[in-house]
């Protein structure tokens, strides 16, 4: 069976990885503008550092006997972002390239021991995460990430996610441009600690609108970028939209959005916990395919998650 369909019909969830870009700028002491991971793909340093990430991650999916969605380092790689990233915009494809065939030979080297392994090209926002500014039509959207997206297309990745998306408009563009390349799409919304979007919209009305507009295109939705009692309240119904959520990359720390972004140090929240609330979160979700982790967390939170949902299905 192919790996993306391994992935749609798992009862045992997937795993993936930590907050990236906290671990390797907040952790290791790595340096980039704009959050942006992405620029740091041609440094020996870094390659070894997030080697030696995925390594961690992959050993928990090993041991869980589970798969793993392994994501490109480029967030920050929609051309929009060339100019403040000091590069042109074919660099800044380039380097989401290069990207993708890093993340091609992790799976090479641990494709015998974790199966099976998809490689997720990440598509970030083109503008803030925490405040977005003046939003976009879903067709300027559609224009802005397209090549970034035909970028994935090319080079044979198995799925694109669009993390920590906070509006409508970008959703739709997004998930429009991966139905005519021809790749799956996820799309992952960040909420605010009322478990709304950033732009007010409540979560299960953006997933609507998102369906409505695409015909459904995406394969699932996430949430991302918030602590999981952010959206707790905002899942725990019976609604229909609730059976379109598959995957949630949740943060460390019950901090806001705002306060997070003035924050000097990692607020990285408590392991055990984090491990014991997706075990909650897991009953209400009937169709959760891929846990990970944001902001904050790292292979401690993963394997905190992993035990409380893998242990418990193997008991």
């Amino acid at each position: 069976m192919p790996a993306f369909d391994q992935l749609m019909n798992t009862k045992r969830p997937f795993l993936t990885d930590g907050g990236l870009e906290t671990w390797l700028f907040f952790q290791q002491g790595f340096e980039a503008p704009e959050f942006a991971a992405l620029t740091l793909i041609d440094d020996p340093a870094a390659r070894a550092a997030l080697d030696n990430y995925f390594d961690h991650f992959l050993s928990i999916a090993e041991q869980a006997r589970t798969g793993f969605v392994l994501d490109t380092n480029t967030w920050r790689g929609c051309p929009v972002w060339a100019e403040k990233l000091g590069v042109t915009d074919q660099q800044l494809l380039a380097m989401s390239a290069r990207s993708v065939e890093f993340a091609k030979l992790v799976r090479e080297r641990w494709g015998h021991r974790v199966e099976p392994i998809l490689v997720n090209g990440v598509i970030g926002p083109a503008d803030d995460a925490y405040r977005p500014g003046e939003l976009l039509s879903a067709e300027t959207a559609q224009t802005l990430h397209r090549p970034q997206i035909e970028t994935f297309a090319r080079l044979g990745v198995d799925i694109v996610s669009a993390i920590t998306m906070t509006n409508i408009n970008e959703a739709i563009g997004i998930s429009r441009n991966a139905v005519e390349v021809g790749l799956p799409v996820v799309i992952s919304f960040t909420v605010e600690t009322d478990g709304r979007l950033p732009t007010g919209d409540m979560l299960g009305e953006a997933i609507d609108a998102v369906d409505a507009a695409t015909s459904s295109a995406p394969a699932y939705y996430m949430i991302n970028c918030a602590h999981p009692e952010h959206f707790r309240n905002a899942i725990a119904t019976d609604e229909r939209w609730v059976t379109r959520i598959g995957g949630i990359r949740a943060n460390a720390s019950r901090l806001s959005h705002d306060e997070l972004d003035e924050a000097e140090e990692l607020d990285q929240g408590d392991p055990d916990e984090f491990g014991r609330l997706h075990a909650e979160l897991a009953t209400l979700l009937p169709n959760l395919r891929v846990v990970g982790g944001c902001c904050g967390t790292d292979f401690r939170h993963v394997g905190c998650v992993s035990r409380a949902l893998h242990l418990e299905q193997a008991a």
